[in-house]
């Protein structure tokens, strides 16, 4: 089901009326169960493999905390210690990893290993099934995942309520396209009663709104362009690929935001606060500062189930380097079952590697040529030059495959021919005059929020202490505006999100 769909737009009500209708102790329930619905309406039998994710993951959560509390014990009686619960950390990721790989990396794996056995001049590998890839299983993987290492870590208590332990992993607002919740955040919240409150409910529609915003009228409009020319790599280069690989930048960056800012106005509606995934990456000054800034939720849990057990920055510049491009792949691999997703990993671990190297140096130039480093042009610079190398890396991300992503770069930097932006060529990629009006017109909004939020301004905030009437009809003109420029799709079937196929 997804969210800009009509059936949305009915079951969502629905599920919040019902929500507070219902007697507080019944709610993890009604939660547990339209989870299961909302996920069940792409796929019914790929449930099953959530409730065994679920299953799974809770029974360790079980046994890890019981064997901690023998642990600790033990050292405080001074006792020997057997790390038991590190063993069953273990079994509980082998599990899981195992369902991800076979459902994501199956079909991987032997295309790649049939290509080594026709080096070997071998017959090659053929499956005697397909698989298909169930929405949103990475996503809630490493949910359920990292509920195992808090419990072992004691960051938060075993959860012996398997109703709640589920709804946790199943929530529906984040199911299928994160935020990756924590237990320690989210799970909690399932312990306190939720009363129906205005300004949780018009802070979290008027957030869906922006989502909206973001999705349908920027990214499923900037989509129309960058299909063409993605899909169709080998007509076009030049300024044409330049302009169709930006637009994918702002694609990609408003269908995903839409999706989380959707997510978390929904939890909010319900009482629930999520986390926040998206912290205006555009104006990011290094590559280090965009993935601080960009989807949060996955960035921070590979810093804290990856990078720092694998030593982070405590073992050294070189391991920490090492350690940083392992992150980057292991990330890229878990975008997509692709060697360009891998490479796209790969090109940000090295910007970042090459960001460390170079610091020192750039420094010392910075204090010879006397660089006032506290200026807006400075700042402007960088932001640019991280959205430049961002972009470059973004081609891998969205090729069909990496020999498109390699004629792409190749293409970029031929045919280059001004008059595109003048005879009308640019109006035959599948935007005419009004769509391309319209589309600026929300980039230029969508900056113009960025640049206030990174000076601290709410514009939420702004809008709330203004007289009712002018409240509400900023309210209803934002929904108006949404309903009217947005992109539904052929025959108004709505456009999935691009982060379901992770």
């Amino acid at each position: 089901m997804l969210f800009n769909s009509i059936e949305f737009l009915l079951f969502f009500p629905a599920v919040v009326l019902l929500y507070y209708a219902i007697p507080g102790k019944l709610r993890v329930f009604w939660i547990l169960l339209t989870s299961y619905l909302f996920y069940m309406n792409w796929n019914p039998a790929y449930a099953l493999l959530l409730l065994f994710s679920t299953a799974v993951t809770f029974l360790f959560g079980l046994l890890i905390g019981k064997r901690r509390t023998k642990e600790k014990a033990a050292a405080e009686a001074g006792r020997p210690i057997h790390q038991l619960s590190k063993v069953w950390v273990g079994v509980s990721f082998a599990v899981n990893l195992a369902i991800l790989f076979f459902y994501k990396y199956f079909d991987f794996t032997v295309d790649n290993l049939n290509v080594i056995r026709g080096w070997m001049c071998l017959a090659p590998v053929t499956p005697g099934f397909d698989v298909l890839l169930p929405v949103g299983i990475s996503f809630y993987i490493f949910q359920a995942l990292s509920y195992v290492v808090d419990v072992y870590r004691g960051d938060v208590r075993m959860e012996t309520n398997f109703i709640k332990y589920a709804a946790f992993v199943s929530f529906f607002p984040q199911l299928v396209a994160g935020p990756i919740e924590r237990s320690t955040n989210l799970l909690t919240q399932f312990d306190t009663p939720h009363k129906l409150e205005y300004d949780n409910v018009r802070d979290g529609l008027l957030r869906m709104v922006w989502g909206f915003f973001l999705k349908i009228v920027i990214a499923d409009r900037a989509a129309i362009l960058v299909n063409q020319v993605f899909n169709y790599c080998n007509y076009y280069e030049g300024p044409t690929v330049l302009i169709a690989a930006v637009l994918f930048a702002f694609q990609v960056y408003g269908d995903f935001a839409g999706y989380s800012n959707i997510a978390i106005g929904a939890a909010q509606v319900m009482g629930f606060k999520l986390m926040k995934n998206f912290e205006r990456p555009y104006l990011a000054v290094s590559i280090s500062d965009f993935w601080r800034r960009w989807h949060i939720s996955l960035s921070t849990w590979f810093r804290d189930y990856l990078y720092i057990p694998l030593g982070g920055n405590r073992k050294g510049t070189v391991r920490k380097y090492i350690n940083q491009m392992i992150v980057m792949l292991v990330s890229g691999l878990w975008h997509g079952a692709a060697w360009n997703y891998v490479i796209w990993g790969g090109i940000n671990g090295l910007y970042q590697v090459a960001g460390g190297i170079t610091k020192p140096f750039r420094r010392r130039i910075q204090q010879k040529t006397g660089a006032r480093t506290n200026t807006l042009s400075w700042r402007i610079g960088q932001v640019l030059t991280t959205f430049v190398l961002i972009d470059l890396s973004w081609i891998f991300f969205r090729a069909n495959s990496l020999g498109d992503a390699m004629h792409l770069l190749s293409s970029l930097f031929r045919g280059w021919n001004t008059n595109i932006f003048f005879d009308g060529s640019l109006l035959k990629l599948g935007l005419d005059q009004t769509e391309w009006l319209v589309l600026l017109g929300a980039l230029l909004i969508l900056l113009a929020v960025s640049l206030m939020q990174e000076k601290g301004v709410s514009v939420l905030e702004a809008v709330k202490r203004q007289q009712l009437w002018f409240r509400w009809l900023i309210y209803l003109a934002a929904i108006f505006v949404v309903l009217l420029t947005g992109i539904y799709g052929p025959g108004f079937a709505a456009s999935s999100f691009i982060y379901f196929q992770f």
